[in-house]
């Protein structure tokens, strides 16, 4: 973190005066596989990151909430009563509308807004934004999980990730499915999520990497994106037109074996929009079955393939996140593919940890070569979901 537990809180006391009653954090995400299946009803694997937001939270008696951040001193705050008139005017922007968001997803999800304590809130994060590990779920959950604590609202884990996905969509405008605040908020050490996202179930999946002495290695190509931009949306319209051209509520019901008569009814661009989804969706299933039957060292063709997917189905990559991908796979990586919501952002590397500095200098030699950004290159943990933390520093 940016800041230990007890420079934040004293951060906290600088700004109002008085301790907070908590902190809690939340991680990012990487999804190991299930790329845009998420809001089409379909199945994902992602895994909670050693990266986490922190949020440190008091509450006030005045109705107000109040939110700043150790990366923008400026502070942003509004009676909870006033926040759905304020979203329908859209006055909530800006990084604050993901915690400002949660606040008022929260009261319609049941809480009343008009009566509960108003509450400081300080935002510290080591989840890099627009590397796509989803920096803004890790806010969401963080924020979520500490309101849901300080006002005895007693919702589930499941209740606050969809709070997470409705702030996301109706605040910031960003046409996301569940899978990420999913992840942030459910994550176990060593696994992965397995989430189908039409009923909300999960099953927590062993990942077995310590074992394998494998690790997953992000290469941020650090070029930013935005999910609030056109081409995700524009992504998410073509599948929805795509799953109403085959008579279906949505694309989790067309199978692999429906494609042919998908090819009929569609356009180029749609049907190849829509093959990515299908067999996105099995590559998943597969993905979560070789992990059960044969461990990690199995699934590299899976990640690959996802990738090509992505790149030639989907046309979400950029030549920098096919290059990362390209030079890991060359230089002993298992398997490695895009992550995240495209045009940007980072790819990842199923690698053995004895290989990992020789991937990072080749991909960095790499990128040289073509005039590319550096890239910022780290390995990440399968971790724990959104918790509450030990302010004395226990858990720091």
């Amino acid at each position: 973190m940016s800041d230990t537990l007890h420079q934040l809180s004293e951060r906290f006391m600088s700004l109002t005066g008085s301790k907070p009653d908590g902190v809690w954090s939340a991680p990012g995400r990487v999804n190991l596989i299930g790329e845009h299946t998420d809001y089409n009803e379909g199945f994902v694997l992602p895994f909670a990151i050693d990266r986490r937001t922190r949020a440190a939270v008091g509450l006030r008696a005045d109705g107000v909430i109040r939110v700043t951040s150790t990366f923008d001193n400026t502070s942003v705050e509004l009676p909870l009563s006033g926040l759905d008139a304020a979203r329908s005017a859209g006055e909530i922007v800006g990084w604050s509308a993901y915690p400002l968001g949660v606040a008022w997803a929260l009261g319609q999800h049941g809480a009343d807004l008009t009566t509960l304590p108003g509450a400081d809130i300080i935002i510290d994060s080591t989840v890099p934004v627009g590397a796509g590990l989803s920096s803004s779920a890790a806010i969401e959950s963080s924020v979520a999980l500490a309101l849901n604590d300080l006002w005895s609202l007693g919702f589930s884990r499941e209740q606050l990730a969809k709070a997470g996905q409705l702030a996301e969509n109706d605040v910031v405008g960003a046409p996301t499915g569940i899978m990420d605040q999913s992840a942030s908020l459910l994550g176990a050490t060593d696994s992965a999520v397995f989430l189908d996202c039409r009923s909300l179930d999960v099953t927590v999946i062993p990942l077995g990497l310590a074992h394998a002495e494998l690790s997953i290695l992000v290469m941020d190509t650090r070029v930013s994106h935005s999910h609030a931009t056109g081409g995700y949306a524009e992504r998410r319209a073509s599948c929805e037109a795509g799953a109403s051209a085959m008579g279906v509520s949505s694309l989790r019901d067309v199978s692999v074996s429906d494609l042919d008569r998908a090819r009929e009814l569609l356009d180029d661009v749609t049907f190849r929009r829509i093959r990515h989804v299908v067999t996105e969706n099995q590559r998943v299933l597969d993905t979560v079955r070789t992990l059960n039957e044969d461990g990690p060292l199995a699934i590299g063709a899976l990640l690959d393939a996802s990738h090509v997917s992505l790149r030639d189905d989907f046309e979400i990559s950029i030549p920098e996140l096919d290059l990362a991908v390209e030079t890991a796979r060359a230089h002993g990586a298992i398997g490695a593919r895009m992550t995240g919501g495209g045009f940007g952002g980072a790819a990842i590397a199923l690698v053995p940890h004895a290989r990992v500095p020789d991937v990072e200098s080749a991909v960095r030699d790499a990128f040289a070569a073509k005039g590319f950004t550096e890239p910022v290159t780290f390995t990440v943990t399968p971790s724990t979901g959104a918790e509450r933390n030990d302010i004395d520093g226990s858990r720091d």
